[in-house]
Order: C-alpha cells, then structure tokens, then sequence
C-alpha cells in the first residue's frame, strides 16, 4: 500500500500556489510600493509541527500494522495455492473442485481487502492533510494580519525571494502553540 502524504501535500501546495498566483497579479502595481510580502514553505512548516510528526507516527504504525495483516492473509492464499497444486493429481475431480472455488473466492476477497485497505488509508491521509492544511492556513492569515503583510506567498510558486520574509519557521512554532 503505498502512502500518499507527499502526493496530497504537493497536490494542496500547489492549489496554494495558483490561487496565491491569481491574488497576486490582481493586485495593482500603484500599491506593490508600501506592500509587505512575506513568504512560507508550508509543506515544510506543516510537517515540522509537533501534530503532524505524531500524528504521521500514528498512520504509519496503522499502516504497518494493516501491512502485517495482509501478509498474513497472502500467506494464507499461498498455503492454499500450495496444497491445491500438491494435490491436484491424486484428488477426486469434484473435490479438487471444490478446492479450486474455494481458492479463487479466498482470492478475490483477498485482493478486494488489499483494495480495500488501500482506499481507506489514502482517504485517512487525505483527511489528515486536508484538516492540517486548514488550520495552517488560519495560522498564515494571522501572523499575516498581526505582522502587517500585503500577502504571504508560498515559496515554491516564488522564482526569487531574499528570504528576508520567509514565515516558514513562524508559522510551524505558532501551529504548535496553538494546537498542542
């Protein structure tokens, strides 16, 4: 099962990124001389935060734990595999089919649990992410507001920044304080 916590995190930073974009040039050149433009990594300061590393620690220890159950249970399918080939040769015809219905039903269930599985924990990282980018945001909007920033732009979506005003750090230590 292959995780999707840096395919979620790209996908919602680059949504960050265009609408930020879109903000951007929408402003008019008459006021870019008293702006005040800071910049965030937020993928980075999102998984900097004291939640994010627990709550990442907690997926993947869920994660391993659903890992082992499926092997079991494709242990259990190779088992049978195994003792149906031993004993295809010498089994009655209508045993041997019974034997080969019940291999491919344990099959089937087994690759739709496998899929199953598969869906649930990318739906969970999803969630995760979807919740911490939220409240990220909210901590952006904040520090902007009680810093006096004209805006704060993600830092990928920036072709240069002197990093004088980068927020990266600020925003993971305002995260964590808020949300311990």
């Amino acid at each position: 099962m292959p995780y999707y916590s840096t395919r979620s995190f790209v996908w919602c930073c680059r949504l960050l990124s265009i609408t930020t974009l879109v903000w951007l040039l929408s402003v008019s050149l008459a006021t870019a001389t008293d702006s005040k433009i800071g910049f965030i990594d937020v993928q980075k300061s999102i998984s900097s935060t004291k939640a994010w590393k627990k709550g990442f620690a907690d997926f993947k220890n869920t994660y391993k734990k659903q890992r082992a159950v499926i092997a079991q249970k494709e242990n259990k399918i190779k088992k049978l595999l195994e003792d149906l080939n031993k004993q295809s040769f010498i089994l009655d015809p209508k045993l041997k089919k019974k034997k080969e219905d019940l291999f491919r039903k344990e099959k089937i269930a087994f690759e739709r649990y496998v899929e199953d599985q598969n869906k649930e924990f990318g739906l969970k990282e999803k969630e995760m992410t979807r919740e911490f980018l939220k409240h990220m945001l909210e901590i952006i909007q904040k520090l902007g507001k009680d810093r006096k920033y004209t805006m704060i732009l993600e830092k990928k979506s920036v072709l240069y920044n002197n990093l004088g005003n980068d927020l990266t750090s600020q925003a993971t230590l305002a995260y964590d304080r808020k949300y311990k």
